[in-house]
């Protein structure tokens, strides 16, 4: 059986990449601006990749099967009719679709927040869904929850499969069995963890403060929102890369260690840390749940 290839476009740390690689699928490119993010990813998958993709030739991409990319949402411009690259120039999606037209991949999947749906208007997304028609892709599109894969975190994504053939398009299907989550799977014990993660004990009787109106339970994530309003949760709410570093704490005393928050986008404890906690934070803030992304990768390896 050929081996399917694929490349990584804005690659991250490889979550979108990693179910691939379990499952059989060849990477034969991979790219990523961030230095930081280049390291974990470099660790883990035994290859560096390769930097800005807006400096990288489609012809020097190497041919392939699937295009895999989480990418940046930014808005874009439609004037009448669509003129050709005219609209998206200058935002990331154009350069996949830059890539699209010239490799022509057999199908695609892209990941990215669900605001993308309602963004601008609805005109961005309307756009990506013209263009790859345009380019000859048969889509369909789903906004999934990391809560039903497994995973204790409630983290929203549209999730968009392409396929050039018809029928092949007609086959797949979103469908799937939800998987039960569990928080305490995935904490590690209050004793190894880092003391430096503990927040102090004026901020822990503060929050105590806080929640004395609300049903207290072990283990807990709570969960102080842009308000100061703090929610008592059997889950995380979605990991961000710019949050307050308070803004999620286990039982109300301490904050997420590297592993723990590895784990609750799905990655293995196999999975290596080579950079600093804070940029552990700012990484699976900017990543994706794998078992969700595991879910799709194995539906699309039955139809190609």
């Amino acid at each position: 059986m050929k081996q399917i290839a694929f490349i990584d476009l804005f690659a991250g740390i490889g979550g979108i990449r990693l179910p691939f690689d379990e499952l059989g699928y060849k990477c034969v490119f991979s790219s990523e601006w961030d230095a930081a993010a280049a390291k974990t990813y470099e660790e883990n998958f035994g290859e560096k990749p390769y930097g800005d993709i807006t400096k990288i030739s489609s012809k020097s991409i190497p041919r392939h099967d699937l295009l895999l990319a989480g990418f940046p949402c930014q808005a874009f411009s439609i004037m009448g009719k669509m003129e050709g690259f005219a609209d998206t120039r200058g935002t990331m999606f154009f350069e996949i679709q830059r890539i699209l037209e010239y490799h022509r991949p057999q199908a695609i999947l892209l990941e990215n927040v669900k605001q993308l749906v309602s963004h601008n208007g609805g005109k961005t997304f309307s756009t990506i869904l013209s263009i790859l028609e345009h380019l000859g892709y048969h889509v369909k599109y789903k906004v999934l929850n990391a809560l039903d894969f497994g995973v204790p975190q409630k983290r929203e994504r549209i999730i968009i499969v392409g396929f050039r053939n018809l029928s092949k398009a007609k086959k797949f299907s979103f469908d799937f069995t939800p998987i039960p989550y569990s928080l305490s799977q995935i904490l590690e014990r209050d004793e190894d963890v880092d003391k430096s993660l503990f927040a102090s004990e004026i901020i822990r009787k503060k929050r105590l403060a806080r929640v004395q109106d609300k049903e207290i339970f072990y283990p807990s994530i709570w969960h102080e929102n842009k308000s100061k309003n703090i929610s008592v949760l059997p889950y995380s709410c979605a990991l961000r890369t710019g949050a307050s570093y308070n803004y999620l704490l286990v039982n109300g005393v301490r904050r997420l260690s590297s592993r723990e928050l590895l784990r609750l986008q799905g990655f293995p404890d196999s999975f290596k840390i080579v950079v600093s906690h804070s940029e552990v934070r700012r990484q699976t803030g900017n990543s994706v749940c794998v078992p969700m992304i595991r879910v799709i990768a194995k539906k699309i390896k039955e139809l190609l």
